[in-house]
């Protein structure tokens, strides 16, 4: 009975997984399509805290306690500052320097350093198994982004960035697993309020958004910001982590460069060659492999 209930579990992980991937690959071309109206870190920002009232709407419709407990406001913050400043925040920042696919790259390294640090903080020791899956996934993401990173000297503050980003939200996701004791969407709720506010002020000191040059396609691609990256796409990630090994759930995250890539080409008309085909192909295969593991 247990083993049937742990494979079930498994099975919802690997679907949030596959929501996750599709709806925060999708967000790169809508934060491209955004940013040609407003800066990257208030536009993320704005749309964080639109996703934030949202679930704290359905968090009071669902008659839950939106006031966490004093004792939880320092975890939250922490919890904040990595899950969500660090990874929309940070990489939306990199973007200034970096080109979507540059920060992309980088960005998405987060599966080695969360397969890492996994080990001696959760003792998940990584398998064989695993080890070649993210080979194979970062071979593939090499392949599709090689030849991007030119620049040197001037792109190094996007470079740091986006590793940034990736070790803070790798620790955050090594360290979520259970450790805030609050409903799914309050804490959803919080993570992203409080992040999203941080973009805003940091947004307001160093950026200059003017409201007005929303355009019509940017205000569609801000609502998807909101409604998918934002709130689903936490919620869904926040979940797989609870019900998958941590090496499981982000090399699953291998995928949303490829989807991004994807989408770029449909929705932007960027380029789509046998170069991004063989990369899609070792991508998948190491994601496949690590996601079809024995439960």
């Amino acid at each position: 009975m247990a083993n049937i209930l742990e494979a079930g579990q498994t099975r919802v992980g690997r679907l949030l997984v596959a929501v996750t991937t599709v709806g925060w690959g999708l967000g790169w071309s809508m934060m491209k399509i955004v940013m040609n109206d407003w800066p990257p870190l208030f536009a993320r920002g704005i749309a964080g805290l639109i996703a934030a009232t949202g679930l704290a709407v359905i968090a009071v419709a669902r008659g839950e306690n939106l006031v966490p407990p004093r004792a939880l406001f320092g975890p939250l913050v922490l919890g904040a500052a990595s899950n969500v400043f660090a990874w929309m925040g940070f990489t939306s920042l990199s973007l200034l320097w970096l080109h979507v696919s540059e920060a992309a790259l980088l960005t998405f390294t987060m599966p080695i350093w969360a397969t890492l640090l996994a080990w001696p903080v959760l003792g998940e020791r990584p398998t064989l198994r695993t080890v070649v899956a993210l080979c194979l996934g970062i071979a593939g993401l090499l392949l599709l982004m090689s030849g991007n990173l030119e620049g040197g000297i001037n792109k190094l503050p996007g470079v740091m960035l986006a590793l940034a980003a990736a070790l803070l939200f790798a620790w955050g996701s090594v360290t979520s697993r259970g450790a805030i004791p609050l409903a799914q969407i309050v804490l959803t709720t919080w993570l992203i309020g409080l992040g999203s506010s941080a973009m805003v002020v940091a947004a307001l000191m160093i950026e200059t958004p003017a409201l007005a040059s929303l355009t019509p396609a940017g205000m569609g691609a801000l609502a998807y910001l909101a409604i998918g990256p934002m709130a689903l796409c936490y919620l869904t990630w926040f979940g797989a982590i609870k019900r998958l090994p941590t090496a499981t759930a982000s090399t699953g995250l291998l995928l949303v460069p490829i989807i991004g890539t994807l989408s770029a080409a449909v929705i932007l008309g960027e380029p789509l060659g046998m170069r991004e085909i063989l990369a899609f192909a070792l991508t998948l295969g190491g994601v496949a492999l690590e996601l079809r593991r024995p439960v």
